[in-house]
């Protein structure tokens, strides 16, 4: 079905572009907000830079060693075991809070790695 800005006939809005479906102004550049004064760079130069550049991360930063996924996985496993054999009396002295902190705290850790893993 065709739109209607683009039946036969019809005249876009003005002001808009209708190539590629987007409705922006025509008159502004791409960037800039609509209506914004700003000092315009005399032809012939080239404009002045923000100075706002970031280097991009490198590779090796990006990605997260080897260890760290069997790490995340260990402390998520042994936390909810601790949990579980704490409520069928299996470890010493159980039932008792402190496995349930722990294992708590071992399942945090490894929710914490999981949103830092690359």
């Amino acid at each position: 079905m065709a739109r209607a800005s683009k039946a036969p006939g019809r005249k876009p809005r003005e002001g808009t572009l209708t190539t590629s479906g987007r409705a922006t102004r025509a008159e502004a550049p791409k960037g800039r907000r609509v209506g914004t004064k700003r000092a315009e760079a005399p032809k012939g130069r080239a404009p002045r830079t923000s100075g706002r550049y970031t280097a991009p991360i490198p590779r090796s930063v990006k990605r997260s060693p080897r260890w760290y996924p069997w790490v995340l996985l260990t402390m998520l496993v042994l936390g909810a075991l601790a949990i579980i054999l704490n409520y069928i009396d299996v470890l010493p002295a159980s039932p008792t809070s402190w496995y349930v902190v722990g294992g708590m705290l071992a399942i945090l850790g490894a929710a914490v790695m999981a949103t830092r893993y690359r």
